[in-house]
């Protein structure tokens, strides 16, 4: 499996959310895409490696590039690195490099890939899930990224705030007894299905609520390829879904 197919879908699904905005924008420059929702959020106004990066000094070039496109606008901004587009000198040197040109690291992401999602394991609790849609299930999503992500409720709702979002940053929200509990975010690309935000209420965690809703929106796609970036809590549970890990993603940001 080609670390080719994470990268893909993660620039895919960050160009839907800038794609649906007025204030987006889309560009592809010399060995680098930019996808920009144009927010408050810097992680949304992102720029990512599309070629391989041979040098120290290539790398310097394609971080200056998209550091011009973000200060001509005046935005705060992140940089999404999979780490197999760089060969061995610039990727022993990267984070010296980024942080000497203004952008330090946030986290390391282990970029993982499951050719099939295997069965469950055990049996998931009762859970009614919402695909995210019209206002009730947007404020619910938003409220749950923001309390489990650690961002202010305004930002994650400007990143949001377009209906057209909807249409293929395919979203879910859980509910237990009437109460949004976890969501789960589908995005095909990168010949896959690419799972993202997936986050339970802190109060509601250890339960199988993020499995189950997870689950249900991935048996809407069959039992294809499945991509997505893992955090640290949650390498355990893909690994018994059936994930492997194939690359790295290290996200830095002004």
């Amino acid at each position: 499996m080609s670390f080719e197919a994470v990268a893909d879908n993660l620039r895919e699904s960050f160009r839907i959310i800038a794609a649906s905005r007025a204030e987006g924008e889309l560009r592809e420059l010399r060995g680098v895409s930019i996808a920009s929702a144009g927010v408050a959020f810097q992680m949304f106004n992102a720029a990512f490696l599309s070629s391989p990066v041979l040098t120290e000094m290539e790398l310097e070039q394609r971080i200056l590039t998209p550091a011009v496109h973000f200060q001509q606008r005046n935005q705060e901004w992140s940089y999404w690195v999979c780490e197999d587009w760089l060969s061995a000198r610039p990727r022993k040197r990267a984070l010296k490099v980024f942080e000497r040109l203004g952008l330090r690291h946030a986290v390391d992401l282990p970029g993982m890939v499951a050719e099939a999602v295997a069965p469950r394991s055990k049996a998931l609790p009762a859970i009614e899930v919402r695909r995210v849609g019209d206002g009730v299930t947007q404020r619910a999503f938003c409220g749950i990224g923001s309390v489990c992500f650690n961002v202010p409720l305004a930002w994650f709702e400007e990143v949001f705030s377009s209906a057209r979002v909807w249409e293929r940053f395919e979203s879910y929200v859980g509910y237990v007894e009437g109460e949004p509990v976890s969501t789960v975010s589908l995005v095909e690309g990168g010949g896959g299905i690419g799972v993202y935000n997936v986050a339970t209420l802190p109060d509601r965690q250890r339960h199988g609520y993020g499995e189950a809703v997870m689950r249900y929106g991935l048996e809407r796609h069959g039992n294809g390829r499945v991509i997505l970036q893992s955090t640290p809590a949650g390498l355990r549970l893909y690994g018994r879904m059936g994930f492997r890990r194939v690359t790295s993603v290290a996200v830095y940001s002004t």
